[in-house]
C-alpha cells in the first residue's frame, strides 16, 4: 500500500470550495464523493500579502503534512508540536492534518508564500461561518477524512 503522501493524484478528483455556502466538495469528476461544511476567513477573499483574506480561483495542493499524527495534534510551522489542543478558545490553531496550497493564476500565485492551508480547528462551532485568518477551516475528523481521500496535485477551485 502507497502511503497517502505518495499517492498519485487523480485527474479525475477535483476539489470545489463555495466561500457563499462555506462547503467544501470532493468531486471525481462530475460526480459529488463528499461534502464538508468549511470556514473561510473573516476577513472576505483576496490574495494580498498579510491580508488574511482567503484567496479564490485555481489552486493545487502541494503538500500534505501530519500523515497519522494525532486528532487535535498542534501544528507550529507546519511541524507536530506534540501538543493536543481541546476543542474551543479564541487561537487560531492549526491542527490535525495540513493540504498546502499552492496558487495557479496569476493573481493568486502567492498562496503559498502565505501558508494557506486547508487544515483542522479547535474552533469547530464556528464551522460553516467565516471565522479564519485566510485558510480553510475544516472539523478535525473531517479534515483527516478528506487527507486520506486527496494526493498531491489535486485540483481545486475556490469560488466566491
Amino acid at each position: 500500500m502507497i502511503p497517502t503522501s505518495l499517492k498519485e493524484s487523480d485527474p479525475l478528483q477535483s476539489i470545489v470550495i463555495e466561500i457563499n455556502h462555506q462547503t467544501l466538495k470532493l468531486l471525481n469528476g462530475e460526480h459529488l464523493t463528499a461534502s464538508y461544511s468549511i470556514s473561510s476567513s473573516r476577513f472576505g477573499l483576496g490574495s494580498d500579502e498579510g491580508s488574511f483574506r482567503t484567496p479564490t480561483g485555481g489552486f493545487r495542493i502541494c503538500e500534505k503534512i501530519g500523515d497519522n499524527v494525532p486528532v487535535w495534534m498542534a501544528f507550529k510551522g507546519r511541524v507536530p508540536t506534540g501538543v493536543i489542543v481541546p476543542p474551543g478558545g479564541d487561537d487560531d490553531h492549526v491542527l490535525t492534518r495540513i493540504l498546502w496550497l499552492e496558487g495557479v493564476d496569476n493573481e493568486n500565485r502567492n498562496t503559498k508564500e502565505r501558508y494557506i492551508y486547508i487544515h483542522g480547528t479547535n474552533q469547530e462551532d464556528l464551522i460553516g461561518t467565516p471565522a479564519s485568518h485566510g485558510c480553510i477551516r475544516m472539523k478535525n475528523h473531517e479534515m483527516i477524512d478528506l487527507f486520506d481521500r486527496v494526493a498531491i496535485g489535486t485540483d481545486v477551485q475556490i469560488k466566491p
